[in-house]
């Protein structure tokens, strides 16, 4: 049973076309990793004031 499922779901995957990312696609991604990117840096110097929080 598991194995038929593996098999249909490969078979629809070989199916699927291609279909590049749109414009709109492309931002959110880039507005997702530069807000990541950002709160990483903006926790790392809020939590340099918590003492012994860099273990140092």
């Amino acid at each position: 049973m598991e194995q038929m499922k593996d098999l249909k779901f490969q078979e629809e995957i070989q199916k699927m076309e291609y279909e590049p990312l749109s414009n709109v696609e492309k931002r959110l991604c880039a507005w997702g990793f530069g807000l990541g990117v950002v709160l990483l840096v903006v926790l790392y110097f809020v939590s340099s004031f918590i003492p012994g929080a860099h273990g140092v």
